[in-house]
């Protein structure tokens, strides 16, 4: 049931974004116990001048390719889930992908169960 944000700059080809989302589940399934069939993902595409970052924040070096992902998620997994997620995530997309390690950002934003509503109008997780 995480929800995947995933913002990029404008120009990528379609093939490249279906493997970032790929990747992306495939980590979700191995290592943060998503279930078969919950992909919730979407990918925002900006201008230049509309995606701004630390070229070298933390000593990590930075390119225009870099993705920004910000998975919501229920406030139930590990410090080492979390680690392992990050750790395989950044492993399949380099393998499925190319990007560089130090192009992949990552932020978990940890929700209670109750705030979900996956249609009918209903707290299926309340």
């Amino acid at each position: 049931m995480p929800l995947t944000r995933i913002s990029m700059r404008k120009g990528k080809s379609r093939e490249y974004k279906r493997a970032i989302i790929a990747s992306i589940y495939e980590s979700m399934r191995l290592t943060f116990d998503v279930p078969e069939d919950d992909i919730f993902m979407v990918i925002d595409e900006h201008e230049t001048d509309d995606f701004n970052y630390g070229k070298s924040y933390l000593g990590i070096e930075r390119t225009d390719d870099l993705l920004i992902i910000q998975v919501t998620a229920n406030n139930t997994r590990t410090l080492d889930k979390k680690k392992a997620f990050f750790a395989k995530t950044a492993e399949l997309l380099v393998n499925g992908t190319g990007i560089r390690k130090e192009d992949i950002f990552i932020n978990i934003v940890e929700v209670p169960k109750e705030n979900w509503s996956f249609g009918n109008g209903l707290a299926q997780y309340a």
